[in-house]
């Protein structure tokens, strides 16, 4: 008698860690939505976001997280790869409608990750890596054949979503790899604020139902594997607050900012819907929960009317979204797992969106290969408060291909100016003798004034070396040298 309920002991502890160890992951990853928009992160926020906040405090705050570039495709190349996107042909901006898929078909990526360790794994929203579109007889995409190459082909059971962001054309929906319109039409160029660019369109495609369409399918999704014996892993990428910024009509005015901060609040409502969906099937206990931005806010969000009303999107930080200052790439990072993280936890760690790829191993007892989540570190030791995060080197990238690389509070620019869209851009401010190499002590100089590039050649000629060295090698993480796809000049942009 003794034995047996000793084993049922041991069974009952086995399953509770397998349990704590193989997580329902749900990843929200906000499109353009700046650190200081969020009222958890900038006390003088104008923006109530209450239900991120709630999040906030149940979960673990990163206030120095970053994605791998300031702009929207290399930075999702990044979390669903755990690889840079420079060391990929897409050496600056981003990919347009019709252009083929970045991640290469034998690439692992934290979906088929998860799926070959018995995750269920979807996403809903928008993909923006590229399409296998197939053409007609003329030459010209035929959007009602079968794609050849989305998200079902790189380790999604389920894919429902848009092509990009919501102002690039073509305007359908697609679940897994068929367009769900019947027919195909054409719809006229829109203005800003609710901005969006002339294209095709589905005739079950309207612009302003988008959020909230997508949001019930990723409120049903969770409600479905609650049935299911599997954990899962949604991948929820919003198409807002970027344009075309169009508030529901109970959002519109209900700030007091400008239409782009009522769409954010919209943005946190859809927050809230998530995770009242993770509650009520009972899931909420072993659910990570991380929200996210792809990158910070843009100028299309009217970031000087916003800060006429005492709205900082970018918060304190230089910069918007392009660009190689912290406003383009430094943003609001949440993780919530009540079975493993703390509530109301803080981390000053600079950590890289790239980091979700070596978590979702390490959450699966998996050991990467050396061409796998190459910039990668699991972010588990911080979430469990302790020690062993090893990231020590992060490399940022601008719309323009500018470099820059962080190591504790020193942060190297190898850019004449922003890099971006903000003052000066590479031409200004080449023209007016600008240096080509910035450096700068974040924990002095967090708004990056004051180059110190003349008074510590030392730290320049350090950091530049470990960029060199992360390039060549092919990856961040100590081990086996590997290829980049093409040739890598960090240099070629100065």
């Amino acid at each position: 008698m003794k034995k047996n309920l000793l084993a049922i002991a041991a069974l009952l502890i086995c399953t509770s860690l397998f349990a704590q160890n193989t997580p329902n992951i749900i990843y929200i990853l906000a499109d353009d939505l700046g650190y200081g928009d969020l009222s958890s992160l900038n006390k003088n926020s104008k923006i109530k976001t209450i239900h991120l906040d709630q999040l906030a405090a149940a979960g673990m705050v990163f206030t120095d997280a970053h994605t791998s570039s300031s702009v929207c495709t290399p930075s999702r190349y990044s979390i669903l790869t755990g690889r840079y996107n420079w060391r990929t042909s897409l050496q600056d901006g981003v990919l347009w409608s019709y252009d083929p898929p970045l991640i290469a078909k034998e690439r692992v990526t934290v979906a088929s990750l998860l799926k070959k360790n018995g995750y269920h794994t979807a996403v809903i929203g928008k993909w923006h890596l590229g399409l296998g579109w197939q053409k007609d007889a003329t030459g010209n995409v035929d959007l009602m054949k079968t794609i050849l190459d989305g998200p079902t082909s790189h380790g999604f059971d389920y894919f429902y979503g848009i092509t990009a962001s919501l102002d690039i054309p073509p305007y359908v929906y697609i679940e897994n790899n068929k367009v769900t319109a019947t027919a195909i039409d054409s719809i006229a160029a829109s203005p800003g604020p609710a901005f969006w660019r002339e294209g095709p369109i589905g005739n079950d495609f309207k612009h302003a139902e988008v959020l909230p369409h997508l949001t019930q399918k990723a409120v049903d999704y969770i409600g479905e594997q609650q049935k299911g014996k599997k954990p899962f892993f949604l991948y929820f990428a919003l198409p807002s607050p970027h344009t075309p910024i169009l508030p529901t009509a109970d959002y519109i005015g209900k700030t007091g900012t400008t239409p782009y901060g009522d769409f954010v609040l919209m943005t946190d409502a859809v927050v809230g819907q998530l995770v009242q969906a993770v509650e009520k099937a009972g899931l909420t206990q072993n659910t990570l929960i991380i929200f996210t931005s792809d990158n910070g806010a843009a100028p299309a969000a009217n970031l000087e009317q916003l800060k006429q009303k005492g709205h900082l999107a970018n918060y304190i930080f230089r910069g918007n979204k392009a660009d190689i200052y912290e406003g383009g790439h430094r943003v609001p990072f949440i993780a919530k797992w009540p079975a493993m993280i703390r509530a109301g936890a803080v981390s000053e760690a600079t950590i890289s969106l790239t980091d979700f790829m070596a978590t979702a191993a390490a959450l699966t007892n998996q050991k990467l290969a050396a061409n796998e989540g190459e910039d990668s570190f699991s972010l588990l030791p911080l979430f469990k408060g302790a020690k062993g995060y090893r990231r020590k080197y992060t490399i940022l990238h601008s719309i323009s291909g500018n470099f820059s690389i962080r190591h504790a509070n020193w942060k190297l620019a190898l850019s004449y100016g922003s890099g971006g869209w903000s003052a000066p851009d590479e031409n200004k401010a080449k023209q007016l003798n600008m240096p080509a190499v910035q450096l700068y002590n974040l924990s002095a100089d967090i708004s990056e004034n004051n180059n110190l590039k003349a008074k510590y050649p030392s730290m320049v000629e350090k950091m530049t070396k470990e960029l060199n060295r992360i390039i060549d090698q092919g990856r961040s993480t100590p081990g086996l040298k590997v290829n980049n796809d093409v040739t890598v000049d960090y240099k070629k942009y100065l």
